[in-house]
């Protein structure tokens, strides 16, 4: 990244501080990401990323509603697996496109690919256009975020970029907290429609607030990289897979089988070609950087999604006040965010990656304490908020070495790397705790069904530990 002048404590926000970086104007010891040179664009950035929060948190209030009003309960888990497929597709699409031409023609694209996604879901006389608007949505909102992270390489000098992402982090929680009341209330009084179409305008303001900005974004001087051969149709199999996956985890029946064999093998032909060289064996560096955002993404959603079952159906509490717990976790992970991006931060960023993963398996450990009757209800808000809180410290640290470690000219293919990352996590993760809640549920005792879900996920998070050292670069 740049030679460019830096804060007095740059070199304790990095590990890699002597990396070349995009000329930027020096920082003051004063300057901030809301101040003037920055103001409009971190705005812009992190209000768009509300959006796109609070659409996926309220689609899963609004999707039953629109379903039952179009008809189309059997294209119902395709509403959630089409948006994953697109989104996976155009995240390598969009890297290669942000790398070569830059990410302001990218950037614009997106937004108006999930606005028009927005609007065809939103206006959707029947269920397979709804699906198609959500697939647009998808292209949108993986391109999205595979540009902002180009974005913030190139627009902030590396000083500033732990507080980007911070700022980015937060820009989640409110949309966790309040999207699905809102879609609720709007779907219950008005029409499911306006969860969609109302975001459309709100989209289409923020380019025109981000785009000046945009415009004089420092050149690169390095070639761009060469197309590599077969890389969109290995990004096309790879979406399809993670899109299988998903989609057989949604249905748990003895044909999703089928469908989870099916997503593996293109998984397996394809994604050695589109992740970083030695990432899935957690080569020192890169590799292991974008090897652990999936690590993480998935021991902590694949416990996160049978929390809310665990404690309606095992501790008697109410869908309310369990999904409370959640929201307890996302203030966490706002709070482990916001502190990694504090200034005169004395700790590596490989030192956070495992303090955040400490955190990430107690908190899961708390959880799993919460299955036992005598343990105290309050047990597993305290570990959602310890997890979220780790999960803030190892991402948003896991982001400011992800465009360290990569040359300037690759931010869009490192960025779709760890976008590919987290998905795989997830979904291979929440997939497999559905597999052993399906097969135990109906076998064994509640305790003994949610026990060994979360027993896996602590053991991947514990895996992060020892894994976290490997994210120093190597020499």
């Amino acid at each position: 990244m740049s030679t460019s002048s830096r804060s007095p404590n740059a070199s304790e926000l990095s590990s890699s501080s002597d990396l070349p970086d995009i000329p930027n104007p020096p920082v003051a010891a004063t300057d901030g990401v809301l101040s003037p040179p920055y103001r409009a664009l971190t705005i812009g950035i992190v209000t768009l990323v509300l959006l796109i929060a609070f659409e996926a948190m309220a689609v899963n209030t609004a999707m039953p509603v629109a379903v039952s009003e179009l008809h189309g309960l059997a294209f119902y888990a395709w509403g959630f697996s089409g948006f994953m497929t697109a989104s996976m597709f155009a995240t390598v699409v969009a890297g290669e496109l942000c790398d070569r031409i830059g990410p302001v023609l990218p950037f614009v694209a997106a937004v108006g690919a999930f606005v028009a996604g927005l609007v065809i879901a939103g206006a959707a006389p029947t269920m397979l256009v709804f699906v198609l608007g959500r697939m647009v949505q998808g292209l949108g909102g993986g391109a999205v975020v595979v540009t902002m992270y180009v974005i913030v390489g190139r627009a902030y000098p590396s000083a500033l970029r732990p507080r980007v992402f911070s700022a980015i982090s937060s820009a989640w929680v409110l949309p966790s907290i309040v999207g699905p009341v809102i879609a609720g209330t709007v779907t219950e009084h008005t029409t499911w429609r306006l969860v969609f179409l109302g975001l459309a305008p709100l989209a289409v303001g923020l380019v025109f607030l981000v785009l000046p900005r945009l415009r004089g974004l420092p050149a690169v001087d390095a070639e761009p990289p060469a197309p590599r051969r077969g890389r969109k149709r290995r990004a096309l199999a790879a979406a399809a897979g993670i899109g299988l996956l998903q989609y057989a985890g949604q249905e748990r029946q003895w044909w999703s089988l089928l469908l989870v064999a099916a997503g593996l093998a293109f998984l397996v032909l394809s994604l050695p070609r589109l992740l970083p060289p030695g990432t899935l064996r957690f080569a020192r560096g890169l590799p292991s950087v974008v090897g652990l955002r999936g690590l993480f993404s998935g021991a902590f959603f694949g416990a996160q999604a049978f929390i809310p079952l665990m404690l309606i159906e095992l501790r008697g509490m109410s869908a309310t006040v369990a999904g409370l717990v959640l929201t307890v976790g996302s203030l966490g992970w706002s709070t482990g965010s916001w502190w990694q991006g504090r200034r005169g931060l004395r700790m590596t960023r490989a030192r956070l990656i495992g303090v955040g993963a400490v955190f990430v398996t107690s908190g899961l450990a708390l959880v799993l304490l919460a299955v036992v009757p005598v343990i105290p209800q309050w047990t597993a808000a305290l570990g959602c908020v310890l997890a979220g809180l780790g999960m803030g410290l190892a991402t948003a640290s896991l982001s400011v070495l992800l465009l360290e470690y990569s040359p300037t000219e690759e931010h869009g293919a490192s960025g779709a790397a760890a976008q590919m990352s987290d998905s795989l996590g997830n979904v291979a993760l929440v997939g497999l705790a559905g597999v052993i809640f399906a097969t135990l549920h109906s076998q064994v005792a509640p305790a003994l069904v949610y026990a060994p879900i979360y027993a896996v996920m602590i053991a991947v998070a514990g895996a992060g530990i020892v894994l976290s050292r490997r994210a120093h670069r190597p020499g």
